[in-house]
């Protein structure tokens, strides 16, 4: 069995963790992390969680487990990640604190210089179905953004076609309130976020920018320009992203629908739907899937991706990393 420890388990990331891993058949968990409820049980927390006796970070003993998840606030993570480096564990990180290679950018997006800047460049960039060679013998890895994730996963076949037209790509999307974390604030509260729809940090200046077009560097040498506008829903969960694409004139549906059968058509949590549906909450929540539709209009291809931001966006995705790190079945645990 692998010994799992998870730091933040009273967040919506850290419960739906806890979730996955109690059922996985070749998981226990070791012990689980809060600061404000340590000493009681999760289920005191979340009446229909786990019973599983909450611990403070300086109580919680590495030595007991194999790997820990931090689902911790940026820049709280990266000192544990460190310590638990350190006893030679592994370490698959929710926050936002390894997804950057340069620490200059992290300070400038996140306003606080990185706790552990020498890890940077060993992180392995969890975005599993791009990431299965380096997540085999990855120490550290860092579980992508829920926002990147509903946009790179559609984009990666069109980037390393070379299909993308000079332009801009325009990425639309929304997101239920638990994206926003179980912090109080005043514009989640349900009389402000009820029968309302809001965009927020829209255009160039919204923390995951530089975290989308760091991957799409990766995948292009000529990546094109990005506008990324997000929206918050009047829903508990779930992501839908539709996304613009100028494309060279050469492609066409079939050879557009092509690239991505190529890219998923044995992949078991990327779903591509037939020709004319469209990507909705309602094919993905609950699930570790991410549903892709395409419409061509003219030269410009219309995605629609829709995951859930709790699974697919952030523990889905992570136990899915830890499969790979620890040779076991992929899915296990997540179907």
């Amino acid at each position: 069995m692998i010994k799992a420890g998870i730091f933040g388990a009273t967040g919506y990331t850290g419960l739906e963790l806890v979730k996955i891993l109690s059922r996985h058949p070749s998981v226990e968990i070791g012990f689980v992390t809060s600061e404000m409820y340590a000493g009681h049980s999760l289920s005191a927390v979340y009446p229909l969680a786990p019973d599983l006796t909450l611990t403070d970070s300086e109580s919680s003993d590495l030595l007991t487990v194999d790997v820990i998840f931090t689902c911790l606030p940026h820049s709280a993570a990266a000192p544990i990640a460190l310590k638990a480096l350190n006893a030679g564990l592994r370490v698959v990180d929710l926050s936002a604190d390894f997804r950057l290679r340069n620490a200059g950018s992290y300070s400038l997006w996140y306003g606080v210089q990185h706790p552990a800047p020498h890890l940077l460049s060993e992180a392995v960039y969890g975005l599993t179905e791009f990431a299965r060679a380096e997540l085999v013998d990855a120490s550290l890895v860092a579980n992508p953004g829920c926002f990147p994730t509903s946009v790179l996963l559609p984009l990666q076949p069109l980037l390393v076609a070379k299909a993308i037209d000079a332009g801009t790509v325009i990425a639309d999307s929304k997101s239920g309130v638990s994206g926003a974390g179980r912090s109080p604030k005043q514009n989640l509260l349900f009389a402000e976020v009820s029968n309302n729809f809001s965009p927020y940090k829209i255009g160039r200046v919204h923390r995951h920018v530089p975290e989308i077009e760091q991957a799409m560097g990766w995948w292009s040498d000529d990546p094109p320009d990005l506008v990324f506008s997000p929206h918050l829903l009047p829903t508990q969960r779930g992501i839908l992203s539709t996304i613009y694409v100028p494309l060279k004139d050469e492609l066409d549906d079939e050879s557009v629908r092509a690239l991505y059968t190529n890219a998923y058509d044995e992949e078991p949590f990327v779903d591509v739907l037939d020709q004319g549906k469209l990507a909705t909450l309602a094919h993905v929540n609950y699930t570790n899937q991410c549903c892709i539709g395409l419409t061509l209009a003219g030269q410009i291809l219309v995605i629609t991706a829709a995951i859930d931001n709790l699974v697919k966006g952030a523990a889905g995705q992570a136990v899915q990393n830890l499969n790979v790190m620890f040779g076991v079945e992929e899915t296990s645990g997540l179907l």
